[in-house]
């Protein structure tokens, strides 16, 4: 079993930064795929970005492309999504997951994953 917590949402103004953390225990952390994903107020689940085990590959939805930087410390169990430049519509509870079962294009529908965190709040104003 594997828990996971995410840390660092709260309220921002549009054009500022947050940087959210997402800290894992229970067990090894590099052998998973790590994967943030966004639920905006009234839709759907989204893919926003992931990272392969040891940190050579990632990947980013458009939307998020030259803004949004996903990084993780294996020795400390954890990922992070630095957020810069932020707008409106990025508001949304942000989710951490971790992937080491599934093909990767199945991760990245959210429907599959092995783990989930419990998510933080990023509330951009305008």
């Amino acid at each position: 079993q594997v828990q996971l917590v995410e840390s660092g949402g709260g309220l921002v103004q549009a054009g500022g930064s947050l940087r959210l953390s997402c800290t894992g225990s229970g067990r090894t952390f590099t052998y998973f795929t790590m994967g943030w994903f966004r639920q905006p107020p009234g839709k759907d689940r989204e893919f926003v970005a992931d990272i392969n085990g040891n940190g050579g590959n990632t990947y980013y939805v458009d939307s998020v492309k030259g803004r949004f930087t996903i990084s993780r410390d294996n020795a400390k169990n954890t990922v992070y999504l630095q957020m810069n430049s932020l707008k409106p519509e990025d508001t949304a509870v942000y989710y951490c997951a971790a992937n080491l079962d599934y093909s990767i294009s199945v991760f990245r529908t959210g429907r599959t994953v092995n783990y989930w965190g419990k998510g933080t709040l990023v509330t951009v104003s305008s």
